[in-house]
C-alpha cells in the first residue's frame, strides 16, 4: 500500500516511527508525510519544525506543511500522491471532504479514547479530569464529523490513580501502533469497522489556559485530577507570596482546613473538601522537582495560605 501520515506532536511521531518500520517489513511504503508548519519556540523565537516533522526528515519522508487544506493546490498535491491510504494521528487540522475522499481505501485516525467517549482535541487530560477509570485507543475511519467514523480497532487500558496526562498520554503512543497495524490489514483485507454506540458521547473540548488555576474551594479529588490531567503542559498553578508556581503531581491526602492551608511540613493542602498533597511542583524559570526539594530552597510554613 501506498500510505501518508498526518501528524504533528511526540504522540503522533511515537506512531510514525513504527508505521515506517511496519511498512518497510510488510512491503509498503510511507510515500509522504503531512505536519502542521514550524512554529516560533525557545529565546531566539526561530521557527522549529514538529517532532513528526523532525522524525520524517531523518527518515528521508517527503515532509508537507501547509497551513490548511483547503486550497484546490493542496487537494491536488494531495490526490496525485496516489494514496491507498491515510493514517492520521494527532495531526491538528480538519481534513476536507476532497482530501478524506482520496486515498483508494480512506483515512484511518488513531484516537486516543474510547469512542465515543471524548471525541475532539484533548481526550486524554478529559479522561484524567472526569476520573475515568479506563481508557484507550481507537482506529476510526474518518468522515466529515468531529471523530464520529466507524472503529475497525480499539485497546483498552486503566488508568492508575496517580497517573499523569504526560505518563498517560506515552502509555497510548505506545500502544496504539499495534491497533492501527492490525486495522491497515483489515482495511487492506475489505473487513468492514463497526459503528459507534449512539449513547455515551461525550466531547474533549480543547484545554484552556484559564482552566489552569487550582481552585483550593473545589473538592480534593477535583484538585487532584485537574492536577495530573494538566500535568505536564500547561499545568495547573497557584500562587503562594506573589510567585505563580505549578503543580504537576498531587495524590489524595488526610486532613481538613480552610481551603489553600498549607496542613503540614511537606506540602499537604486543605481544599474544599479533604485535601491534596502535592509530590512534585515547578517555580518559573526552574525544572520540575519534588516537594522536599523545593522547600529546602523555598520553605513554606504550615499554616500559610496558597492562592
Amino acid at each position: 500500500m501506498r500510505i501518508a501520515f498526518m501528524g504533528t506532536p511526540d504522540f503522533a511521531a511515537r506512531i510514525l516511527a513504527d508505521l515506517a518500520d511496519w511498512s518497510r517489513i510488510h512491503g509498503h511504503e510511507v510515500v509522504a508525510v503531512y505536519s502542521q508548519p514550524p512554529r516560533e519556540a525557545g529565546r531566539g523565537k526561530k521557527p522549529q519544525p514538529s517532532p513528526v516533522h523532525r522524525l520524517a526528515d531523518a527518515l528521508g519522508i517527503p515532509v508537507l506543511t501547509p497551513g490548511n487544506l483547503k486550497s484546490a493546490t493542496d487537494q491536488h498535491d494531495f490526490a496525485a500522491l496516489d494514496l491507498d491510504v491515510a493514517v492520521v494521528a494527532a495531526y491538528g487540522l480538519i481534513l476536507p471532504k476532497p482530501i478524506l475522499d482520496a486515498p483508494r481505501l480512506g483515512c484511518l485516525n488513531v484516537h486516543a479514547s474510547l469512542l465515543p467517549r471524548w471525541r475532539g482535541a484533548a481526550p486524554i487530560q478529559r479522561a484524567i479530569m472526569a476520573g475515568d477509570q479506563t481508557t484507550g485507543v481507537c482506529i476510526m475511519r474518518m468522515e466529515e464529523g468531529l471523530d464520529t467514523g466507524p472503529v475497525y480497532r480499539r485497546e483498552e487500558i486503566p488508568i492508575g490513580p496517580e497517573m499523569t496526562a504526560g505518563e498517560l498520554h506515552d502509555v497510548l503512543a505506545a500502544l496504539g501502533s499495534a491497533p492501527l497495524f492490525a486495522a491497515l490489514s483489515d482495511l487492506e483485507a475489505g473487513a468492514a469497522p463497526v459503528p459507534q454506540a449512539v449513547d455515551g458521547v461525550t466531547y474533549a473540548k480543547k484545554i484552556d489556559k484559564a482552566e489552569a488555576r487550582i481552585d483550593w474551594t473545589r473538592p480534593a479529588i477535583e484538585v487532584d485530577r485537574q492536577i495530573r490531567g494538566l500535568s505536564p503542559f500547561p499545568g495547573a498553578w497557584f500562587e503562594l507570596r506573589g510567585e505563580r508556581i505549578k503543580a504537576l503531581r498531587s495524590r489524595l491526602a488526610a486532613g481538613s482546613g480552610a481551603p489553600g492551608t498549607v496542613l503540614d511540613d511537606l506540602l499537604t493542602v486543605a481544599c474544599g473538601d479533604g485535601a491534596v498533597a502535592l509530590t512534585q511542583l515547578q517555580r518559573a524559570g526552574k525544572g520540575a522537582m519534588d516537594a522536599r526539594s523545593l522547600l529546602r530552597g523555598f520553605p513554606v510554613a504550615c499554616g500559610e495560605a496558597l492562592a
